[in-house]
């Protein structure tokens, strides 16, 4: 097939700078120190916020995110250059929570296509509806600070490749094109985050009800290309492991 699929997007490359703006060994102990304690402040205060957002939906306002941080507005700015360095940390975090939930089950999969499937869109459909104010609050900002839109899109992107590399990976065993996997996982990420996202608006059904009906389309979706390439796949029957699960199994 030619493919050989990657597990993770690039991350960034980090520079250490010193104290005078030069890359070089880092700062002194007593930078690194203070440095560390801010870092320490900054996630307290992050952490506040996201409490303060669930309490008081995604309009939520800096004054209610000091007091729930248990300080003078005046006092966020100590640790944040302003308020957008503030938002941008807020939407960071959030971002980061829901990948953190996501990538365990994109990277370790088990069981039957149908039960892999809906465990996937259980886990998306969950944080989503379990974090909706945090959710709405990142969608809100996307466009209002810096990295909003950068963040918000690279979660997408850094979920849509693991669920591309896990497509593909299975399309190579099962001798499917592995390069239908790219398109296919994005437009499924698309379709999943649409679908709960105008649920969240407008659902008159369940959660599970949501999950078992999106679960369904996709199955139908997955087993349609398989049949056109002529391939049939039980949906209740294990899936066979992957090239790296055979190598893990037979070491174990």
């Amino acid at each position: 097939m030619g493919l050989r699929p990657t597990r993770w997007c690039a991350p960034p490359t980090l520079t250490v700078v010193t104290d005078s703006g030069q890359p070089g060994r880092g700062p002194d102990g007593r930078a690194a120190r203070w440095s560390g304690h801010r870092a320490r402040r900054r996630a307290q205060i992050v952490a506040a916020a996201l409490a303060a957002i669930d309490e008081h939906g995604p309009g939520v306002s800096t004054e209610q995110i000091a007091e729930r941080a248990g300080m003078a507005r005046p006092q966020l700015y100590r640790q944040f250059t302003d308020a957008q360095d503030l938002h941008n940390a807020i939407v960071r975090s959030a971002v980061e929570s829901f990948l953190a939930t996501m990538a365990p089950v994109l990277t370790h999969p088990s069981g039957s296509p149908r039960s892999l499937i809906t465990q996937l869109v259980r886990t998306f459909v969950t944080w989503m509806t379990d974090n909706a104010s945090r959710y709405h609050y990142v969608l809100a900002r996307a466009g209002a600070v810096s990295d909003g839109e950068g963040a918000l899109a690279d979660a997408r992107t850094r979920v849509g490749c693991l669920l591309r590399d896990l497509l593909a990976g299975y399309f190579v065993v099962l001798q499917v094109d592995p390069t239908l996997a790219d398109p296919l996982a994005f437009g499924l990420v698309g379709m999943v985050e649409s679908a709960t996202e105008r649920w969240l608006v407008a659902g008159s059904q369940g959660r599970d009800a949501l999950v078992a009906q999106v679960s369904v389309w996709i199955w139908s979706l997955l087993d349609g290309l398989a049949r056109v390439v002529g391939v049939a796949i039980d949906p209740d029957e294990p899936l066979p492991p992957l090239p790296d699960q055979a190598v893990e199994l037979q070491d174990s």
